[in-house]
């Protein structure tokens, strides 16, 4: 466990957010999360609560979508709303390449370089939402309007 707490993804994640003056509270699970109910279910919160950090490829730049765990993203609504003729789910590579992380673990910061986020405006239902930390055992806790100052995130309907 304390292998994965110091994990240079974890590290970089920590130093995010301490620069943005939140104290990391990273909390490292027994078992990988894959998905939202199963880090809901490790962590005893509401699936809903559950920040999924999903990245596309938005003709060729990446964009991160942070999206409640209850839903399911409507790419078409998203790519008509920026403009696009599509919005592509990333293929492992383009994840890393843009993340520095592996699908499974993908937090909202602690990437090479900023990418621009879209946040689901129903995670603001939620006093506190779990996100990713940069490794596919860990999370962190944070509220919404810290997530969406951190990540400078447009806030959107996304389903």
């Amino acid at each position: 466990m304390e292998e994965i707490a110091r994990h240079p993804n974890v590290v970089a994640v920590e130093a995010a957010l301490r620069d943005a003056g939140i104290t990391p509270r990273v909390r490292v699970l027994p078992s990988t999360a894959p998905t939202a109910a199963a880090a809901a279910e490790q962590i005893g919160c509401p699936v809903a609560a559950i920040a999924n950090s999903l990245i596309f490829n938005a003709a060729g730049d990446p964009l991160l979508v942070l999206t409640s765990g209850a839903h399911r993203v409507d790419t078409a609504k998203l790519a008509a709303l920026l403009g696009l003729p599509k919005l592509a789910r990333a293929t492992p590579e383009f994840v890393r390449t843009h993340t520095g992380q592996a699908i499974g673990g993908v937090a909202p910061v602690g990437h090479p370089a900023p990418i621009r986020t879209l946040i689901d405006q129903t995670l603001a239902e939620h006093g506190e939402i779990w996100a990713a930390a940069g490794h596919p055992h860990t999370v962190f806790p944070i509220t919404f309007a810290e997530l969406v100052e951190l990540t400078k995130a447009e806030t959107v309907s996304v389903n």
